[in-house]
């Protein structure tokens, strides 16, 4: 049974297991971090996964924006059969974009397969159970 501290953890005790603990109620699980304990930082959370996100994702369409300034003489680009002059950060882009658009339709092609392949299995465990 899980069990919860009754008091806060003085740095001064020798062992945690000096503290008096009592249980927890039904359904409550202890937290990871216990009070006071030398690791005392607030538990990762999916808002803070997610401004992590943004932050890396801005410092990106920064370092983008400055290549794309960077590069604009024109390069002469051939892709099956036709040929063109466009700015070499416009071609980069435009491959790029490519690339992504192909690992999202795959991507997606198989996030489908494996929702099709659980909700199958989904059923012939529920048909064997009945």
């Amino acid at each position: 049974m899980p069990v919860q501290r009754n008091t806060p953890i003085s740095r001064t005790h020798s062992s945690p297991l000096d503290v008096p603990m009592r249980p927890l109620p039904d359904g409550h699980r202890p937290s990871k971090v216990t009070q006071g304990s030398p690791t005392d930082r607030p538990l990762r959370s999916r808002t803070g996964a997610a401004w992590v996100g943004v932050c890396v994702g801005v410092a990106v369409l920064i370092a983008l924006v400055v290549f794309m300034m960077q590069n604009t003489t024109p390069v002469e680009v051939t892709f099956l059969g036709m040929s063109g002059s466009a700015p070499l950060s416009l071609v980069l882009l435009i491959a790029g974009i490519g690339v992504g658009l192909i690992a999202l339709v795959i991507g997606s092609l198989r996030i489908g397969q494996l929702r099709r392949r659980i909700r199958t299995d989904r059923q012939a465990t529920t048909a064997s159970t009945v």
